[in-house]
This record gives C-alpha cells, structure tokens and sequence, in this order.
C-alpha cells in the first residue's frame, strides 16, 4: 500500500530512514530536481514546451534554419545554467554516489548539475544527454559549445565537424533514437537496487518513464518524491511531497 507524506520535513526523515536501511540505492531524476536550482522545468504549467515548440531531430538534421534557432537555444540554456549552482538535493545524491550507497543516478536531465555536485561519471547515466558539450552526429567527436559559437558569430553557418558531419549539442532530440549503451546501463542497474528513488520526474516520458515500474516488479523499493502527482504513485511504497530540496535535506 502507498503511504503519501505532504510534509516535507517529516518526508526527508522517512527517505534518511529508508536509505540507512537500504542496501544498494538507485536514483532516478527530472527536471524538478533541477528548478529549486532556478532552471525551468519542460512540462509543469510554466515549463519551456508551453513557451516555444520543440525542434525535433530529423528538422534539425535537414534545415540549416532549424539547425541555427536550435543553436541559439543552446547557447541561451548554457549561459542560463552556468549561473545556477547544484542544490541540497544534487549534493545529498552526490555524497551518497562517492560514498558508495548510490550505485547509479540515472537522469532526464542534460543541465550538469550532476557532475557539480559531485557524483563520479562511473556512476552517472545521462540517458537524455548533455547540454554542456557537442558532438558530431556521424564520427561521435566532442566539441565544445564556445567553439560552435564563434564559427556561427564569423560565417552565419552552423557548424561541421572535421570528417564533414553535422555537429549538434549532446542532448537527445525529439524524434532521436536513446543512446543505446546508457539504456543498457540503466537496465543493469536495476537489476541491483533494492530501493529506486525517483525524484522530480513526471515520470510520463518513455522509455525513462518504465524504470521505475522495472525496479518495482524486480523487488526494489519505489519512493516517488515529487511536487506534483505522477502516473506511477499507485506503485510506490512511499511518495513525499513538497520541496525536493527539503526532502533531502536530511541526507
């Protein structure tokens, strides 16, 4: 049976009582783990999707227009997170991911807060990309964001790697296929946890949206801390309202 906490307070001392208890610790985050940090979520009442429309992949890959506002975006949402800073819930996730309790934080989110606020790469799976670097979509090279930049700044072109391919941000698109080698690893983390703590997710975007219901039926523990209602409530052992934040503040 699911017991519902509002208070966030008496919520924050049930998840530091679970997780003592618990034996291998996986997280699961959207971007409402991310707005008390001052980044605006996707799809809450004021979320980006309700501002302007989605550039889904195959535009991107056959409109230089689409490519350029695309572009724009990204510069605008790299300075945007640059002046933000992880908060108590990136870092308590942290701590528990260098000190081992956390065996995988699996994210939605391509801000970078993660990496910040500590946890290590081994154990970090990005499995909607991210937004603080680029990537060439034929040859897999990094780029950076600046460098992309300035080569709009000079020609009004977008940019190209070396080999000829398009180069675009490391976010996975509307209509792009899931990094297949990140869903395997949020598989197989699953199949270890004994408690699944999903945090700040809608949990209505698929495939993300089915990890929680996997770890359940493996025999893990469900916790769903969210602001708001989520399709998957009725399956959790426990759902904790209010700040993220504060949930996690005991941690």
């Amino acid at each position: 049976m699911t017991v519902t906490i509002d208070d966030p307070t008496e919520g924050a001392q049930a998840l530091a009582e679970m997780v003592a208890a618990a034996e291998t610790v996986v997280v699961f985050t959207g971007a409402g783990i991310s707005t008390e940090s001052g980044i605006p979520d996707f799809r809450g009442p004021n979320g980006l999707w309700k501002k302007i429309t989605p550039i889904y992949y195959d535009e991107f890959v056959s409109s230089e227009t689409a490519r350029l506002e695309d572009w724009k975006r990204r510069f605008r949402f790299r300075d945007q997170i640059a002046a933000v800073e992880p908060n108590v819930a990136h870092l308590a996730i942290g701590r528990l991911a260098r000190a081992g309790k956390v065996s995988a934080v699996i994210t939605q989110n391509i801000d970078g807060l993660h990496q910040r606020a500590g946890v290590p790469d081994d154990r970090l799976i990005e499995i909607h990309g991210n937004a603080t670097f680029a990537t060439c979509l034929d040859c897999g090279a990094r780029h950076e964001l600046d460098e992309a930049e300035a080569i709009i700044a000079a020609s009004g072109r977008t940019p190209r790697c070396v080999c000829g391919g398009l180069v675009k941000a490391a976010v996975i698109s509307f209509g792009q296929a899931m990094p297949v080698r990140e869903m395997e690893r949020a598989e197989a983390a699953l199949q270890e946890a004994d408690l699944f703590l999903a945090v700040g997710s809608s949990l209505t975007v698929q495939p993300a949206a089915s990890l929680p219901m996997i770890a359940k039926y493996q025999g893990a523990r469900l916790v769903i801390v969210n602001g708001e209602e989520t399709p998957l409530d009725h399956l959790a052992d426990r759902v904790l309202r209010g700040s993220i934040g504060t949930v996690f503040s005991a941690l």
